[in-house]
């Protein structure tokens, strides 16, 4: 296959010094689904972002169609052929999805181009979900549509604009199997109809099943490109991590002790104002990890923000260690030794304008151990501070380096090393190890398997059904707001069973879940 992208030598040093590229080398054939992987801060997003005009290099070169180029911002990239799909859906929930397919772009007709041409747009949208196989309701809402769906809008969104490279970033982060399925089958006809794909993931299983070759990154360096026919996962994380690396979390059987924790017939309302939770019912038990599975959007975002004190339950009970947490605030949830890492680490979870050190005993920094009288023992915080970041592999320059700098791998660790340090008797963790490189997930998982079997009652709640049934010993799986099954965690229990719950395909009767 022919060459359609060089980048070559790319430097990128920030003004505070920050090395992000160091001579990342990136060729990309035409027709090719291309993977690029890495562990957090090894360079990948800002590679792309050099890519895409979003940043500028220090120094290198691009070369594409055999030509070399310099983009002063997207528009540029875009009007070369290149489309961005980003983790994190840019869509106007209020607009339909035709409406978001073409916003900014919409076709016009009559005197000077002045009114809309609404059956243009139907006509071109309408071609391209049946040329792509892309299957979405084009005059639905996006905000009433699944996540799999905004997928789909997003990678319409770049198709309408003429994109024939296109970067996907992370883009099964929060899909069932089911979807993610259906998302390699259209990227598989997007590169039977001429397409080129740069595909960004953590997650090595699709690696090796949707692409052709792939180059790894490790601290801002271009280690290597494989054939991916001739590689392996382990060839590729050690690669990536520069060790070997466990793939399955190491466990032994769970000895459940008494209930730490108890829900029952709970209600909630979203933001919205429309139900969450609708009779959710369940216990966690010492010594136990609960997972809980669900398309996201289904009341998971709700029922860890009661639990936690940040949202009002609407109806039911709520009690941990037999008190009522319902009345309580979150000031005196988090001193009953509870452990919370929200799914939003950069709004929930740290402080961006505090320190790392700062916000590594945000909740703790009355404890004696961090006093000097009245005043906060500096010197102890920066020692304790040092310590976590050393244990849990936080890579920043120092413990005053501020928060809203790192990455956001490195972010989550900040606030998954403080609140594990606190060794909280119940842990509610959702998304844990989102936008986290392998060698990270191997040590979160194993600390979270820690606090379990050192007595701990742990809730998980992730997007990553692998995730969910690599660390859970029992599993609860949230449809509509409902809990639709109760599932021991065992070997003979698969993904795609869990994935027709998740999708309400299947349901148990009430009493099972019960």
């Amino acid at each position: 296959m022919p060459i359609l992208l060089e980048m070559k030598n790319i430097h990128k040093v920030y003004p505070n010094g920050t090395a992000a590229n160091r001579g990342v080398d990136l060729t990309v054939h035409e027709g090719e689904i291309h993977a690029l992987v890495g562990e957090n801060g090894a360079g990948k997003s800002t590679l792309m972002k050099i890519l895409f005009g979003l940043e500028a290099p220090t120094d290198g070169t691009i070369e594409y169609k055999g030509h070399a180029v310099t983009f002063d911002g997207p528009r540029d990239a875009i009007k070369q052929g290149m489309g961005m799909v980003h983790q994190h859906f840019m869509l106007a929930p209020s607009l339909t999805v035709s409406e978001n397919i073409v916003l900014g772009d919409e076709p016009k007709r009559g005197p000077f181009s002045l009114l809309r041409d609404r059956t243009k747009e139907f006509k071109d949208v309408e071609h391209l979900i049946k040329t792509y196989g892309l299957k979405v309701n084009m005059q639905a809402k996006v905000e009433s549509i699944p996540v799999g769906q905004k997928q789909r809008v997003e990678i319409l969104k770049v198709l309408y604009r003429g994109a024939k490279l296109i970067i996907l970033d992370e883009p099964t982060a929060v899909l069932t199997p089911q979807e993610t399925d259906e998302l390699f089958d259209s990227i598989k006809a997007l590169v039977s109809e001429g397409h080129t794909i740069i595909f960004i993931t953590h997650k090595l299983r699709e690696v090796m099943e949707i692409s052709n070759r792939i180059t790894v990154l490790r601290a801002g360096k271009s280690i290597a490109t494989l054939n991916t026919k001739e590689t392996n996962q382990e060839e590729i994380s050690r690669l990536m991590v520069g060790r070997d690396v466990l793939f399955r979390v190491d466990k032994i059987p769970a000895e459940p002790k008494d209930t730490v924790l108890s829900v029952r017939k709970l209600g909630a309302l979203d933001d919205k104002g429309a139900d969450a939770l609708r009779g959710v019912s369940f216990d966690i038990r010492g010594g136990e990890v609960l997972g809980v599975a669900g398309v996201e959007g289904n009341g998971q975002t709700e029922l860890v923000e009661v639990i936690t004190g940040l949202r009002k339950a609407t109806s039911g009970e709520v009690r941990y260690q037999n008190k009522d947490l319902l009345s309580a605030s979150v000031a005196e949830i988090r001193r009953m030794k509870v452990g919370h890492v929200p799914e939003d680490r950069q709004t929930a979870g740290a402080s961006l304008t505090s320190s790392i050190a700062e916000n590594l005993i945000l909740d703790h920094y009355r404890n004696p151990e961090f006093k000097w009288g009245p005043f906060i023992n500096q010197k102890k915080v920066k020692q304790f501070a040092k310590i976590m970041m050393e244990t849990f592999d936080v890579r920043a320059q120092s413990e005053e380096t501020m928060a809203g700098a790192l990455s956001g791998g490195n972010l989550q660790k900040v606030v998954v090393a403080r609140e594990l340090s606190k060794n909280p008797l119940l842990l509610i963790a959702s998304q844990p190890t989102r936008g986290v490189d392998i060698g990270a997930i191997e040590f979160i998982h194993r600390e979270i398997i820690k606090r379990r079997d050192g007595g701990a009652a742990v809730m998980v709640v992730s997007a990553e059904l692998s995730e969910v049934m690599a660390l859970s010993d029992r599993i609860i799986v949230l449809y509509d707001g409902e809990i639709v099954a109760v599932l021991d965690n065992t070997p003979d229990l698969t993904e795609q069973e869990i994935g027709y719950y998740m999708l309400g395909i299947k349901k148990q009767e009430l009493e099972a879940t019960r």
